[in-house]
Formats: C-alpha cells, sequence, structure tokens
C-alpha cells in the first residue's frame, strides 16, 4: 500500500481538492483507495466529495466511541472507501502518544492500493509524523508569496524532525543539537547542508543514518491555482531553495490551473472530476494520478519507526512560535536568496501586512472607544 499523506503548511491552497480528487481519480483506474480526513476541527473533506458526514469518524473512534473498522465507509464512487474527520474535535494538536501511535498502526494495517490522508494545517509534531508516515508525501503549494513561504517551512520542519527521530537522546549529535537551541536565532539561519558537516564531525555513524534517511526520501510537490504558464518557473525555483538549504530532493508532481468551474462543482457538492472531467483542474489531476500510478512504492529503513518518534523532538518553528518575527525572516531570506521570491514580491507582502495591522489598530481604537462611552455612561465592563 502506498500512503500519500498532503500537506501544505497553511490552509487555502487547496490540499482537500487535490485530497478528494486524487482519490476519485485513483479510484476510476481500478485502484482501490482509503481517503482519510485529518483535518481535525476543520473537517470539510466530506463535502468537496459530496458525502453526508457520517455519525462516525476519526473523532468518535479518537474518544472511544467508534471501533476503526466502523468509521470506514463506502462513497459513492467507484473503489474509494473514506474515513471522515470531525469538525467538533480540535484538532491533532492535543492527541495523546499513545492514540496518535494506535492511529498510525490502525492506518498501516489497511488493505488498500493508496492510502491518502488529508492533513490538517500547521506544523504540529503529529502532523509531521504523519507526513513522515511515507517518504512520498505531497506537498500542496501555490505561486502566492505566503503559499510558498508556509510550504518552504514545512519542509524544513520536516528535515528538522527526521533528523531528531534519527539523532536519540543520549547521542553525541542530540547533545549537539541541543546547545543549538540556546542560540535559536543563528540556528535559524544554518542552512541543514552545513548543519549536517557539523554533525558528521561529532557523531559520524549517526550522521551516516541520517543521510541515508535523507536520500530515502522523496516528497512531492503540486503547484495548484497557477494562472499563467509562467508560474511554473516557481515550482523549480521551490525545488532549487529545497536543493540548497534544506539539502532536499523535491519532486515536482504537476501544477493545477485555477478555474471557476471548481466553486461551482463545490456548490453542487460533487468533485470537479466529476462535475467537468475536461476542466483544466480536472486533466491537471488526472496527470498527476497517473504520474503516482507509474511511480515505485518507495519506504524508510526498517530501523525508522515513527510511532518511537520522542515527543520532546527539536522543532526550529514550532506553531506556538511560528508567528515569530525572526523565524519567519529567515525564511524569507533563504526564498530571496534564491530567486523564489522577488523583492517586488517581498515588498508588496509587507505593504499588505502594514495594511492589515494598520486596519487592526483603526479597530482596536473604535472597540476602546466604544467601551470607555458604556463606562462613562454607568455600565459594567
Amino acid at each position: 500500500m502506498q500512503i500519500i499523506p498532503v500537506a501544505s503548511g497553511k490552509g487555502g491552497v487547496g490540499k482537500t481538492l487535490l485530497s478528494a480528487n486524487l482519490a476519485i481519480a485513483l479510484g476510476q483506474a481500478g485502484k482501490k483507495v482509503l481517503l482519510a480526513d485529518l483535518d481535525l476541527g476543520a473537517s470539510n473533506l466530506h463535502l468537496v466529495i459530496g458525502q453526508t458526514a457520517p455519525k462516525a469518524g476519526i473523532g468518535t473512534y479518537l474518544t472511544g466511541q467508534s471501533q476503526f473498522s466502523d468509521i470506514i465507509v463506502p462513497t459513492d464512487y467507484e473503489n474509494v472507501s473514506f474515513i471522515a474527520g470531525d469538525s467538533e474535535i480540535p484538532g491533532l494538536t492535543s492527541l495523546r502518544t499513545s492514540k496518535k501511535n494506535e492511529l498510525i498502526r490502525n492506518f498501516q494495517e489497511q488493505d488498500f492500493d493508496y492510502l491518502i490522508l488529508d492533513l490538517g494545517a500547521g506544523t504540529h509534531l503529529t502532523i509531521l509524523d504523519m507526513f513522515l508516515l511515507s517518504p512520498q508525501g505531497i506537498i500542496v503549494t501555490a505561486p502566492t508569496v505566503t503559499a510558498t513561504l508556509n510550504g518552504y517551512l514545512f519542509l524544513k520542519n520536516i528535515v528538522f524532525r527526521m533528523m531528531y527521530n534519527t539523532f536519540k537522546k543520549g547521542t553525541k549529535a542530540h547533545q549537539y543539537l541541543e546547545a543549538l537551541k540556546k542560540d535559536s536565532a543563528s540556528l535559524q539561519r544554518l542552512y541543514i547542508p552545513k548543519l549536517v558537516e557539523a554533525l558528521e564531525k561529532v557523531d559520524p555513524e549517526n550522521t551516516a543514518l541520517f543521510k541515508n534517511r535523507m536520500a530515502e526520501f522523496h516528497p512531492r510537490m503540486v503547484l495548484n491555482m497557477i494562472d499563467d504558464p509562467k508560474d511554473t518557473d516557481r515550482a523549480n525555483k521551490i525545488r532549487h531553495s529545497c536543493q540548497e538549504f534544506l539539502g532536499l530532493n523535491l519532486e515536482h508532481l504537476g501544477v493545477i490551473y485555477r478555474d471557476s468551474l471548481q466553486d461551482k462543482a463545490l456548490a453542487s457538492r460533487l468533485p470537479i472530476i466529476v462535475y467537468k472531467p475536461q476542466s483544466l483542474v480536472s486533466q491537471g489531476i488526472y496527470r498527476i494520478a497517473e504520474k503516482i500510478i507509474h511511480s515505485e512504492t518507495l519506504s524508510f529503513d526498517d530501523d525508522y519507526d515513527i510511532t518511537q518518534a520522542s515527543e520532546t523532538s527539536f522543532q526550529i518553528a514550532s506553531e506556538e512560535a511560528g508567528e515569530d518575527y525572526s523565524q519567519k525572516m529567515a525564511y524569507v531570506e533563504d526564498l530571496v536568496g534564491s530567486g523564489t521570491l522577488t523583492m517586488g514580491e517581498l515588498a508588496e507582502t509587507i505593504k499588505q501586512q502594514q495594511f492589515e495591522i494598520t486596519q487592526i489598530r483603526k479597530e482596536n481604537l473604535l472597540l476602546k472607544k466604544k467601551l470607555l462611552d458604556a463606562a462613562r455612561q454607568g455600565f459594567k465592563i
């Protein structure tokens, strides 16, 4: 079974659209597919495939109300089964290690040709671990500055997660990483290949293992929402940035053009490849499905067991600190330096952020004035 986790770092780039339609395209090709919604707290995958949300899903399984076998349900589409999420569950961020590992084992025991995991947004450890269930996960991004930045951030966290899973507590490499954590600002700007060179000097044996696992890792990228053929240049620039700064070989799986028919398909509660198989979006998805069908199913070495991963794993940009200015600037510097982002795009993004900050300040001042007026009138606040 080929496991295909689908991630984006942040939402809004068509991750769920790709997951749903890719599952149906593979099913149409005669492949048995299990599609699972792991975007807990914001589950909407059932809407994209036109499925009424089942009463049992990941949420009821995690809370002990359902058996795992009970949450796998058939769909209206040939060869495609579905596991719903739960919009009332706050997410995977607070999932206990034992429950996460149990969920992973249940996924790995399924008898399908493909398991597609629609992951939630963010870079929490559980999301990273789900992505690392396979060396062939898909990262979905778009030509916009924010989408590119978030996709790169996600991949950088993935590399560090792999690194910390390989360098177990007590190893010299682990001690070296722990010492680096004391200077997080410098660490933000340390390119992975340079860091690996330093680790090789202090812990050659474990660093060799990490380098082997990086060689086994073949994430795939889909560039969505492009409007112009020139936008495809962004994909090659992203790949170059990942190679230069992360030491990561990122495969370009395909592009999907923006198409207004997608909104009509969603309103009709039909996947776009069912609503309009000849649309630009559908044709892009069929091409991606064809590449996946003809790709070899890969796996990490037998000793790389994600269920044994440490929950104190190192992250250079945890969810809690994800908005920190210095961290964000480190990613921007990487991408600007490689030409992935132009100075013009960066300037436009800063202007937009300044405008949004100004609007928020105006709203806060207005709210403060209303509260003061209410206080003067004798209301209790």
